[in-house]
């Protein structure tokens, strides 16, 4: 590429691509979360072609195309460490291990990350999400603790559903979305639900979350009604 190309405003489409090597590339391991976040980031705000192309000169050009499926046998035994998501949608379900750290990558697709058959070992696990103009679906059952962070721009990382009943110490999961036009969202799925299809799954959640609420407000409503009976009398 010449001086004169270099030089040259990129399109959107061009910056599309670079999404998508960058994405391929986290995918089978040569890019770290952070490396990925800090390289997507300059792609959507760099103006030159030369810049651009900067951002993927040191990665081969040799990955294959990122999929979907479940994988063999010997890859549902090791824990699963990433999902990614890249101009389309990937689910990851069913009955496989998570362990300490978790990430979740979706740029311009869908990400359904489905924890609710899975075995979290150690009772803990970390999830990072990393959402360019995409969205990062995140089930779990409505019992285990859930702590929300990160930061977004146009976007944002929230919580639908209501609380079970716990019995015992239940699983922590720890969700940290860094969105940029795009979105982290966590369905707090009820028991009913934990085997059904994920639409299914995510709407029951969301009513679910609508009924606790107002009750929660009924509650404090006939909190606040005891008291001021209570200071009535006495006076």
């Amino acid at each position: 590429m010449g001086a004169q190309e270099d030089s040259m405003l990129v399109s959107d489409a061009e910056r599309d691509a670079t999404l998508k090597v960058l994405g391929d590339q986290a995918a089978v391991g040569r890019l770290s979360l952070d490396e990925l976040e800090e390289r997507c980031d300059k792609a959507l705000t760099v103006r030159t072609r030369g810049e651009l192309t900067a951002l993927t000169k040191d990665l081969p050009d040799d990955t294959p195309p990122t999929g979907s499926g479940a994988g063999t046998s010997a890859e549902t035994r090791r824990p699963v460490r990433r999902t990614v998501a890249i101009m389309g949608g990937t689910s990851r379900r069913g009955s496989f291990r998570a362990a300490g750290r978790l990430s979740a990558v979706a740029i311009m697709g869908g990400d359904h990350l489905d924890l609710r058959e899975a075995q979290i070992d150690g009772g803990e696990l970390s999830i990072r999400v990393f959402s360019v103009l995409g969205v990062v679906n995140i089930y779990v059952p409505d019992t285990v603790e859930v702590e929300l962070g990160g930061f977004s721009v146009l976007g944002g990382t929230n919580e639908r559903g209501g609380h079970g009943r716990r019995q015992g110490k239940p699983p922590v999961i720890r969700v940290r979305g860094i969105n940029l036009a795009g979105r982290t969202i966590v369905y707090r799925v009820p028991v009913q639900a934990l085997t059904l299809e994920l639409a299914t799954a995510r709407y029951l959640s969301v009513t679910a979350g609508h009924r606790q609420a107002p009750a929660a407000a009924s509650s404090r409503r006939r909190r606040g009604s005891a008291r001021h009976h209570r200071s009535h009398h006495h006076h």
